[in-house]
């Protein structure tokens, strides 16, 4: 059979085992985690495990071994897209027989509807979607409800809202070569599904029609699928590249799920806008009995509006506000989220679980206290709660089993988990770093001579602070003092903090000053010294779990070192030290016993694409240019680089060179068609 790709026929041929594809064996504490972990699983019957890793000992290749041996869907959680995007990337390239998917949320821009009571103002919902990870959402949600060897990699957007997947498998349309259904049955069961027509402008989630011929662009795939009728009769099927136009395979069978995951049976549809009409009104009087002409008034217009709309379309905007009713749930329980996609046995990992297990504990709360004031005031319906993440014991009953993966894994972890599964020595057999602790009094002084001899070694340097002034004044007197130094702060946006760890890496900085540089992307093999200014001073920025991390950014240099600057030694300083003390004594003794030596990580820079940058090898254009012409010469390099970045799912850097380029078209009053870079035409067919 052909490779029908994402537009595969109801299941595959055959069952796919999830297998792992590394350029190397386990090794280090490795073997002895993947054991450990399976074992409490399968044998002993662990709900909860949780495994502690250090930095760089490859936890995502222990916990692909782990999903290879147990065979099971697996859902693995991050606290960030960034980080889900890397995880994803990751498991991509180990599972490549697999489904691997991504499920962030699809908001580049998000404002979310408000009412501010004291200042009369309401803040109308603001939101600008990504259509990519749109089309990977629903990519997630196909997977699991067509195959078993799925893994879905995703942010705290995986306990929000989603629609009720019995309807989203309930309205799929199933096609067939030979099957009976007139052309414009089709085109009717396709508006059903909430798609659109669009002849001219053919993107997901829309159709287009040319005589007996109809090209259907789903939500979830790269490919389209083309249908030829003979009569009433479906006569051939075509997998086709919708921009090309090239013919990739012959399809004997597709499945069509919904555009939108709260697409919903025609019936459900008119029972739910008969509930909706009842709770608008009962709703008017609730405010007239208060005297709230305002409120009464409010309510009317704005649910009638969306009335009409879902009688219309099918749709309305702020249809999730709606969701309780869409659904046979009850009012007060839990939603439906993307968990509810999984079959009742699946495995959820939790990445960097002492970050992202409170996440999930305060979404629930943040939500509700928002909405309060919207529904008090008239701007929604009291179901619109109904609209909410899962609370934290919500998502303890929706999950199976748990595997939590940190280096510092918090109380909650080590309480509930079955086993802890320290993976300590390194596949790289580095150690953790020296730690030692030096008086506060004269520490720039003492910091610039560590700076000197790292320079000398061609060796770098990260240097954290507490406050933003002070890492203001140390950058400025650690550059009068000859030091090539930047500073990281939270207004760096992706682009810039891309550019600056780059320009470490090659030396062309020494060292990088910051407050909180635990952010991706730093674990940086140049690094052998890590400096903690003010390192006694209690709160977040000093407790132990974050001088653990903080401390790890030194350990993929076999020179690593960390000093503490610090005129006492705090609870928090010391628990850190001797838990990194423990952790080296472990990866010596390993070493020795083995006959290992410790070597930094090889880790290629990449070339920057960007203009402007030292390495940029196209022309001599910059970030500031002089002229139109040299801006559009920017701009065409600039959107090759935003179009790589969005394929890589570097999608916070995307947006930021976007907003670069639309800078530079208004400084320098160009449209969008004088800079080079012109929309592809669509293809005729």
């Amino acid at each position: 059979m052909s490779d029908s790709g994402p537009l595969s026929p109801d299941r595959p041929d055959a069952e796919t085992a999830f297998r792992v594809d590394a350029p190397f064996d386990p090794a280090g504490d490795q073997p002895d985690a993947i054991e450990g972990l399976v074992d409490g699983f399968e044998r002993q019957g662990f709900d909860k495990q949780t495994l502690l890793g250090v930095t760089g000992s490859g936890k995502t290749n222990t916990v692909s071994w782990v999903v290879e041996e147990i065979q099971t869907p697996t859902l693995v959680i991050a606290h960030n897209k960034t980080l889900a995007a890397q995880l994803y990337e990751e498991f991509r390239e180990l599972f490549p027989d697999n489904a691997v998917e991504y499920f962030v949320s699809y908001y580049d821009y998000y404002q979310p509807e408000a009412y501010v009571e004291q200042t009369d103002t309401y803040i109308d919902k603001d939101a600008s979607i990504n259509d990519e990870i749109d089309r990977l959402r629903h990519s997630a949600t196909r997977s699991l409800l067509t195959r078993e060897d799925v893994i879905v990699v995703a942010s705290v957007s995986a306990i929000y809202g989603l629609g009720d997947p019995r309807n989203y498998v309930d309205m799929s349309l199933r096609l067939a070569v030979g099957q009976e259904i007139d052309r414009d049955e089709l085109l009717a069961r396709l508006v059903d599904l909430n798609y659109e027509r669009n002849d001219v402008e053919f993107t997901q989630g829309t159709f287009r029609v040319r005589g007996d011929t109809v090209e259907v662009y789903p939500m979830y795939g790269r490919y389209a699928v083309r249908v030829e009728f003979w009569g009433e009769e479906i006569d051939r099927m075509l997998k086709v590249d919708p921009l090309e136009g090239e013919v990739k395979s012959s399809e004997p069978a597709v499945l069509v799920h919904p555009a939108e995951h709260y697409s919903i049976p025609e019936q459900r549809l008119e029972r739910a806008i008969e509930e909706i009409e009842e709770l608008k009104q009962e709703r008017v009087r609730y405010f007239e009995r208060q005297g709230d002409h305002v409120a009464a008034q409010r309510i009317e217009e704005r649910t009638t509006f969306d009335l009409e709309m879902m009688r219309e379309t099918g749709y309305c905007s702020g249809i999730e506000n709606y969701s309780v009713h869409l659904s046979d749930r009850e009012s007060g329980e839990p939603p439906y989220t993307l968990l509810d996609y999984f079959p009742d046995d699946f495995l959820t990992v939790i990445d960097e679980s002492h970050q992202t297990v409170p996440q999930i504990r305060g979404q629930f709360e943040g939500d509700r206290s928002r909405k309060e004031s919207l529904i008090d005031n008239g701007f929604r319906l009291p179901t619109a709660y109904d609209n909410r993440p899962l609370t934290f014991e919500e998502f303890e009953d929706k999950t199976d089993r748990t595997l939590y993966v940190s280096a510092t894994p918090g109380d909650y972890e080590r309480a509930e988990s079955g086993r802890v599964v320290e993976q300590i020595v390194r596949p790289t057999h580095l150690v953790d770093p020296a730690v030692e602790v030096a008086p506060a009094e004269g520490q720039v002084e003492n910091l610039l001579e560590r700076i000197d001899e790292r320079a000398d070694r061609d060796e770098r340097v990260l240097v954290t602070t507490l406050t933003k002034r002070m890492a203001e004044d140390l950058t400025e007197y650690l550059s009068e003092a000859g030091v090539d130094v930047e500073y990281m702060h939270d207004e760096t946006d992706t682009l810039e903090r891309h550019e600056l760890v780059r320009s470490l890496r090659l030396g062309e900085i020494d060292v990088l000053v910051g407050i909180n540089l635990l952010r991706e992307g730093l674990d940086i093999p140049e690094v052998s010294l890590v400096a903690i200014l003010d390192a006694d001073q209690e709160g977040f920025l000093r407790s132990e779990t974050t001088l653990v991390q903080t401390m790890g950014r030194a350990a993929r240099n076999v020179n690593g070192e960390v000093v503490l600057y610090a005129d006492d030694v705090s609870d928090a300083m010391q628990s850190a030290i001797d838990e990194t003390n423990r952790r080296r004594s472990i990866q010596e003794a390993y070493n020795e016993e083995h006959g290992f030596e410790p070597q930094t990580i090889e880790k290629a820079v990449g070339e920057s694409s960007l203009p402007g940058a030292k390495t940029d090898t196209g022309d001599a254009t910059t970030l500031d240019p002089e002229d139109a012409d040299a801006a559009a010469r920017a701009i065409e390099q600039l959107e090759t680089r935003m179009q790589e970045a969005a394929d890589n799912l570097e999608f916070e850097l995307a947006a930021d060179i976007r907003d670069r380029i639309h800078d530079l078209r208004q400084e320098h009053e160009l449209d969008g068609d004088e800079d080079g870079v012109v929309p592809e035409p669509v293809e005729e067919f």
